[in-house]
Formats: C-alpha cells, structure tokens, sequence
C-alpha cells in the first residue's frame, strides 16, 4: 500500500515539473516575443514605469500624447519643488484614463489630477495598437481587467491579453538583438513620464492646421459617461481635478467643443485650461518650439509651458513647494542627472 503511494505521489511530481517547466519556457518565449516600446515606438512602455516609482505623487497627469510630450516634471521640480508624474500612453482614451486614474488613486492620493481633455473626441475604441500601448504595461487588477473590456475594438479577445503570446506568436519573424537584450527587463523611456523631444521642425502658413466642417460636434454618450466617473472618483477621493486643453494645433480643438467642456467644468465646479487661448502669455512660439509642425512642443516649449502651469498648481491650488525634503531632493537628484544626460545625447544625435 505504501509503494502504491509513493508511486501515485512521484507521478504527481513528475506531472508537476513537466507543467512547470512548460510554463517557465511559454513564460520566456512570450517574454521574447513581446514588443519592447525601445526604440521607434518608445509610446508602448511608459504606462509600466510608474509601477517602480516612490509613490508620492503631489499632481499626476493622465492623457494622451498632449500630456506626455508638453509637461515636463523635471522642469516643475527645479522651478517650483512640485513632485509629479504623468501616466500618458499614444492615444489614451477617455475610459483607459478613468481607469488608470482608479488605479492610481488605489497607490496615493495626490492633491491634483490633471486630465487632458482631448480625447473626448473618441466615443468608441480606435485601435488595437493604441490599446495595446495603454494597457500591456499596467498591472493586472480589475482596474486593468475592466479597461480591457472598454477598450477591445470587434476582433479583439480578452484571452489575448491574459496570455499575449496568442496575439503574438508570428512576431518569431522580426525579432531584434533588442528582443532578447529587453526581455525581461526594460530600461526607462522616460522622465518622470515625460517623452523628451528635443528637435525642431516649426510650423508654417501653409501647413497650419485648419478644422473641417463636421457632421456634429456633440461628444458622446460614452465620453461624457467616463468623464463623469472620473469627476466622481476624484471628488469621492477628494482629489482636485483640473481639466486641461494642451497648446497642440494639430488634431483641432473645435470652439463648439471647448464650449462644452467649459459648461461642464463650470456646472461640476471643476477647473479648466484651454492653453490654446494662452499661447502668447506662455510665450511659445510654433516656429521654433515645436518638433512635428504643431502637433506637439519640442523641450523649449514644454519648458515653457511647464513654467507657466507649475505656477498655477502652486499659485492657484497651493501645491507644495518640497525642495527642502532630503530623501525626495535626493531622489530628484539622480532624475536630473538623467534627464540632462538624455538632453545633451538628443542635441548631439540633431
């Protein structure tokens, strides 16, 4: 009876170690084959970042590319002690920044949440490989879990994203050196979830960019929904949201649409800046401060406005100057020792 079940129990074992030895190689394989967001499409790898932060946070920034590439953190901290970070991803959608907001708020509690209001534009789900860029990096939880489901556009699968080597498995074709160095660990694109760009390419009469005439310019139903949760969440938390149009021309901010973020902002008593309107007082100049022809601000011209909105977190909102902490300044410290390397690398490689 004994010898039966030693058997029984090495057969177990032996079952055991064949399984996890499977899921160790599937693990390493999908590890490879995942996209690493290195190189040419740096946008992929921002949202996991903030996962090795000191979570102590006084603003945090939740957006699109308006975000991400006009703010810049380590310009805030040396002018005004303000400690903040941005949770920005290529195309990030109204839902995927409520949910990240929710998760966020489930790290620390900042004294400001500052949200760009572009993507009110988008009621529906745009593209598999901008939510792939906003949701891959966040941990799993139901955060996570119910920004997939808002997000899946007709052909995705939930299960695709719980086992990505689904989805991709045919990437064996295009691997890189990069793939292998980067599988299991990356390093970081940003600062502080800033995407520096540090080129200039200013705009002209010719490409300024000119709205077209639209069908409606109504947001919609689905818009409003998230942008209301996100009012709530944050006033349930009290957490002071600030709504934010960034000084990009490119896409358009139509005037029937900021007209109805300011009706909103003003019946919820919310604060909103349409930095487009203050172009000239912030003193940018889209011949020189911007690195795509308008769409977004070069450093020279997220420098600037940096100055400008860090003066209005400290002046307005009474976000804390905290400069004379010595574990968080030492902190700083190693971020700007980086973030004036990577400007001196980018100005040379221009």
């Amino acid at each position: 009876m004994e010898w039966i079940l030693k058997k029984k129990l090495l057969k177990i074992f032996k079952i055991s170690a064949i399984l996890l030895v499977a899921v160790f190689f599937t693990y390493c394989i999908q590890a490879v084959l995942m996209p690493k967001y290195l190189t040419a499409q740096k946008e992929g790898s921002m949202i996991a970042e903030y996962y090795d932060e000191k979570k102590d946070f006084n603003v945090v920034f939740i957006g699109d590319c308006e975000v991400y590439e006009n703010f810049v953190p380590a310009v805030m901290w040396e002018e005004y002690g303000i400690n903040s970070y941005i949770r920005g991803s290529a195309q990030q959608l109204i839902w995927q920044s409520y949910y990240l907001c929710e998760e966020t708020l489930k790290y620390e509690k900042p004294d400001v949440i500052v949200f760009n209001v572009l993507s009110m534009k988008y009621n529906e789900p745009q593209r598999e490989e901008y939510n792939r860029m906003s949701l891959d990096g966040m941990k799993w939880s139901k955060s996570k879990v119910d920004s997939i489901n808002a997000s899946m556009m007709d052909n995705e699968q939930f299960v695709d994203y719980v086992f990505p080597i689904l989805r991709f498995h045919d990437r064996y074709k295009e691997l890189t050196y990069e793939d292998f160095r980067y599988a299991f660990g990356h390093e970081k694109v940003t600062h502080n979830g800033y995407l520096m760009q540090t080129g200039v390419k200013g705009i002209t009469e010719e490409n300024y960019p000119r709205g077209k005439v639209l069908p409606d310019y109504t947001f919609g139903d689905n818009a409003w929904k998230y942008l209301e949760d996100m009012t709530k969440l944050c006033k349930d938390n009290g957490v002071e949201l600030v709504l934010i149009k960034a000084p990009s021309l490119s896409p358009y901010w139509y005037d029937e649409w900021d007209e109805q973020i300011r009706d909103y902002a003003e019946k919820e008593n919310l604060r909103y800046i349409n930095y487009l309107e203050l172009i000239d007082e912030v003193g940018i100049d889209f011949e020189t401060d911007t690195y795509d022809m308008g769409l977004h601000l070069n450093l020279a011209g997220a420098t600037k406005l940096s100055k400008h909105f860090g003066a209005y977190l400290q002046q307005e909102l009474g976000v804390p100057d905290r400069r004379n902490e010595k574990e968080l300044s030492d902190i700083w410290d190693e971020k700007l020792e980086a973030f004036y390397a990577e400007i001196k690398e980018q100005s040379a490689a221009n």
